[in-house]
């Protein structure tokens, strides 16, 4: 087995599938699934290289031909895999809701439940928190932390049939999805997810992720003091990016997925300027505090070659108004001093002009 899997190693390139038939005892046919989706050597002699960028993920797992509940959740990390290469981070719901075909039976992801758990699986596949609506009440709020994720039970009954099987895949070690609301209808998914923890005082699991799918049975190398650590550490990184992430889904939504200045409408080249940056006592991931930008037009705003005045007009810096190079720097910088911004109707999403005001400050000392 130990040659198969530097076989593997030797093999992986950008992204892999490998299934090896292992004999077993009697008529059980054990398949050993690796699936590898980066390329580098997957595996070092003592234990499996980590990295918590989105697109890499280590599957290790013993699988019995007639364990379908194992079965269905790696079908289902392939499908989530294949699915973000195809539109990105930022997943459709219908798409998720439509899942995929296993052996002739549609599997869905999420349901209208938190704790979703399709037909083919024993345990939950997948966890949800719905994305906040301003002037809506969430039905559960679930706290994602730098620490971990609190995931609310569902109801008040810890024996309430979900919560007793979310708790089942905590004593199994069974990997899920989170799934994270960013703006209604667009979810982020994380895989796999363990739960770790059970306070019934408090109505709420413990979920760390992961980037290394095992099961709990005896062959799990990775249940031991430096997953948790890892898992932790991996559970910062992702609240990181859902914190990022978040905030520029509902900017550029605010902005009707444009720039603000030139109006460009290509989604892969917006972002969401902070006003006031992250560390400034002000500087919170919310709407009034950001702008949606082109990469060209954030750039120059983050460097103070562009200002915005708190009555939303555009100022290129003296120097740059003045300079001759080609039409780029005419036609996409100076041409739109004394321009006025694109602003969303709703007063409560346009930017805060007192913010601006200290920002355009900022600009007009550093110019």
């Amino acid at each position: 087995m130990h040659a198969r899997l530097k076989e593997t190693q030797r093999a992986a390139d950008c992204r892999a599938s490998a299934v090896f038939m292992l004999s077993g005892t009697g008529t059980t046919t054990y398949l050993l699934a690796i699936c590898v989706s980066f390329r580098e050597e997957v595996f070092t002699d003592s234990h499996p290289k980590t990295d918590c960028s989105p697109s890499r993920c280590i599957v290790l797992a013993l699988i019995r031909s007639d364990d379908i509940d194992r079965r269905v959740r790696l079908a289902s990390f392939e499908f989530l895999t294949q699915l973000r290469e195809r539109v990105g981070e930022v997943m459709p719901r219908d798409a998720l809701v439509a899942g995929f075909t296993f052996e002739g039976h549609r599997v869905p992801l999420m349901s209208p439940q938190g704790i979703f758990t399709p037909a083919r699986c024993e345990m939950p596949l997948s966890i949800t928190t719905v994305p906040v609506v301003p002037g809506k009440e969430r039905p559960y709020e679930d706290e994602v932390s730098e620490e971990s994720i609190q995931y609310r039970y569902r109801g008040t009954d810890p024996n309430h049939r979900d919560n007793a099987l979310l708790r089942k895949a905590m004593l199994n070690r069974v990997p899920l999805v989170y799934f994270h609301g960013i703006v209604p209808g667009r979810y982020q998914a994380e895989w796999p997810v363990y739960v770790v923890g059970d306070d019934s005082k408090a109505l709420t699991f413990t979920i760390l992720v992961d980037k290394v799918v095992s099961f709990g049975d005896g062959s799990d190398r990775f249940a031991d003091d430096r997953s948790d650590a890892r898992r932790r550490y991996i559970t910062a990184v992702v609240q990181k990016r859902l914190h990022q992430r978040t905030f520029r889904q509902r900017v550029i939504a605010a902005y009707q997925e444009h720039c603000a200045i030139c109006r460009l409408r290509h989604d892969k080249l917006l972002e969401a300027a902070h006003i006031l940056p992250d560390g400034h006592p002000q500087g919170m991931p919310v709407v009034p505090n950001g702008i949606a930008l082109c990469k060209l037009h954030h750039a120059a705003f983050d460097c103070h070659i562009l200002g915005i005045t708190p009555d939303y007009e555009v100022e290129i810096r003296d120097d740059v108004l003045t300079e001759r190079d080609g039409p780029m720097l005419l036609h996409g910088l100076q041409g739109f001093h004394g321009a006025v911004i694109h602003a969303p109707k709703h007063e409560s999403k346009r930017p805060n002009r007192e913010f601006l005001a200290e920002r355009y400050e900022l600009f007009r000392r550093l110019a």
